[in-house]
């Protein structure tokens, strides 16, 4: 559409609040937007001077004007939001998310199971979220798991099959992390109360589970149950110290939320946090990739409003830094000068330049779009830093895992161009290793490794980074040598705390430039072997979990195992009671043989 042919239909719009949508010629919506004056706004694009290039190129492709007059800038905010999320017109700003937050939900269905996912299913269950980080998740079903016994169990607990006594109760009913509903030992009234501190804890509000444990604490005090007020103490303790981990602005804030934003050329960068009784629960953080020329209120009144899509607890006030729209009148917006507000929403600015710094780090360790010359580029600065003789064009990484002295594995993971090769990642089952030794394990994954590489007559590394420092820098070398690959490759250790770089037969470590690319790319590698090997891990855990490890003793079954575990916990309590403990819960016999097991040195 030229300046002229605006020019006959611009006397048509009225100088009254609404929004307005261009379409191009095959009918496609290009842009929604919202306006005091409709006539001024629409007119704008075609009579100001326009420098940006996408508003220029957004110009051309208009070919017809459509507008909606509302009564109030306001409902201009709402519908122009509408349009927007039902359209999603390519020029109109689009929030840059790479990552699908997990939820926790609770599930409808008699006896509700709590437990993480990433997919919504509209079928009546509650789902609160969704959260910044996998680790934030399992830390407060960690919590949740200590404070409250909630079934784990994904059997159907109807009223009709639990009457007809189809079920009965498993090893999580005997450690006393679930009460037992399948055999009746636990009325849904009561489930559904443990179901309502569930809540509260997910929304922050851990004052009301805190009265809630200290009465049942009491309670039990006042009955002359004794120990089991001392399990409520111990609940109130975990929480207390769980609370501690928050960040408390001020407790007599309330309920609110925090928006800021940074912006540059053709990006934006807003974070968010909402604060519940004047503690920090949640925060997130998103990128904002810009179509036109959207000045910053516009954008974080948009961003905001989506984003209260998603976190749907009740607040009383926005803290932001500039006017911004609202969808809910109720809400009051403050634009704080002084005092605890000002400090939040300085924190919020914070976090949304570290964010930002963050992208741009991301973007020179090359986790995306990046050109090959990028990939080079830091390949030799890793090569001058580490003083190589060639290229490291092929990197591999080796870590090894165990859990609580059991199930030894360990991992490798291939990075050729400076990028993953997972095709290449390779885990391994510890052979002749007795026990837990990392050392010998170490030598026992290099030696296999290098071993099948000469002999399927495949390339070698040109990097080899240990995992663990000294030690198993040294084990991996004495399997280097005994291939007769000495001074054939280069292998370096890598400390876990310092993130230092040992060469083998040095003194001193070589420490890489914090947050330079290559000390990035060493970390990028570290942590990705480390994912492998807990995945890998978990896996082999699953096959063979805690109580197989008893049941594997000669002479200890399945039903001794549970008393065990029952009376003492785990397997690392088992392991330091005295042999008289054990003979008080299976008898004398039973006792020597899991004493021995155990102590076979003695």
């Amino acid at each position: 559409m030229t300046k002229d042919e605006f020019s006959n239909i611009a006397p048509t719009i009225p100088h009254q609040p609404g929004c307005y949508k261009y379409y191009d010629t095959r009918g496609e919506l290009l842009y929604v937007g919202k306006a005091k004056d409709l006539r001024k706004r629409v007119s704008s694009y075609f009579t100001k001077v326009v420098d940006n290039y996408k508003t220029t190129k957004l110009v051309n492709l208009i070919s017809k004007i459509e507008y909606t007059v509302t009564n109030t800038e306001h409902d201009a905010f709402l519908l122009e939001n509408s349009l927007i999320k039902h359209h999603q017109p390519r020029f109109n700003i689009e929030l840059k998310d790479d990552k699908t937050y997990p939820y926790i939900v609770i599930k409808k269905e008699p006896f509700p199971r709590v437990f993480v996912t990433r997919k919504i299913i509209k079928d009546g269950s509650e789902y609160l979220g969704p959260f910044t980080g996998v680790g934030r998740v399992r830390e407060l079903l960690s919590l949740i798991r200590q404070l409250i016994p909630l079934r784990t169990c994904n059997l159907d607990l109807s009223d009709k099959k639990i009457k007809r006594g189809k079920y009965k109760v498993c090893l999580e009913y005997h450690i006393g992390n679930c009460k037992g509903p399948c055999e009746q030992h636990q009325t849904e009234q009561d489930y559904a109360q443990d179901i309502q501190q569930v809540r509260h804890i997910l929304k922050g509000n851990t004052s009301e589970v805190n009265n809630y444990l200290k009465q049942e604490m009491n309670r039990m005090a006042a009955e002359l149950q004794f120990e089991r007020a001392e399990v409520y103490k111990k609940k109130v303790e975990d929480l207390a110290r769980y609370t501690s981990k928050s960040t408390v602005v001020n407790t007599r804030l309330g309920n609110m939320d925090v928006v800021s934003i940074i912006s540059d050329d053709d990006k934006a960068y807003i974070n968010y946090m909402m604060v519940i009784n004047g503690n920090i629960i949640y925060t997130k953080n998103v990128q904002v990739e810009k179509k036109i020329e959207e000045t910053d209120s516009s954008i974080l009144s948009l961003i905001y409003d989506k984003l209260k899509d998603e976190y749907v607890e009740q607040v009383t006030e926005v803290i932001a830094p500039m006017d911004i729209d609202l969808s809910d009148e109720n809400v009051q917006l403050v634009i704080p000068k002084i005092g605890d507000k000002k400090k939040l929403l300085e924190l919020s600015e914070k976090n949304a330049f570290i964010f930002k710094d963050e992208i741009k780090r991301k973007k020179a360790l090359m986790l995306k779009n990046s050109t090959e010359e990028d990939y080079i580029a830091v390949l030799e600065e890793l090569q001058e830093a580490l003083q190589l003789s060639e290229l490291p064009t092929h990197i591999e990484c080796f870590d090894n895992s165990n859990f609580q002295g059991a199930f030894p594995v360990s991992a490798m993971v291939c990075f050729k161009n400076g990028q993953p090769s997972k095709k290449d990642y390779r885990h391994y089952h510890i052979k002749t290793v007795e026990g837990i030794n990392d050392f010998a394990s170490m030598s026992e994954v290099v030696l296999r490794r290098y071993k099948r590489l000469l002999d399927e007559k495949k390339p070698l590394p040109k990097l080899i980074i240990i995992d663990g420092g000294k030690g198993q820098l040294s084990a991996a070398i004495e399997s280097i040598k005994e291939l007769g690959l000495t001074g054939s490759l280069n292998v370096v250790g890598l400390a876990k705390k310092e993130e230092s770089i040992f060469f083998p037969g040095d003194k001193d470590p070589i420490q890489l430039p914090y947050d330079s690319p290559a000390h990035l790319l060493v970390r990028y590698i570290r942590d990705e072997v480390h994912r492998f090997g807990i995945t890998f891990h978990r896996k082999v855990r699953s096959k063979g979990t805690i109580k197989n490890e008893l049941e594997a003793i000669p002479g200890i079954g399945k039903a001794t195992a549970t008393e065990l575990l029952k009376e003492f916990r785990s397997i690392k309590n088992i392991k330091t009671v005295t042999l008289r403990e054990l003979m008080r819960v299976i008898g004398q016999k039973k006792a020597r043989v899991v004493w021995n097991h155990f102590h076979d040195e003695e």
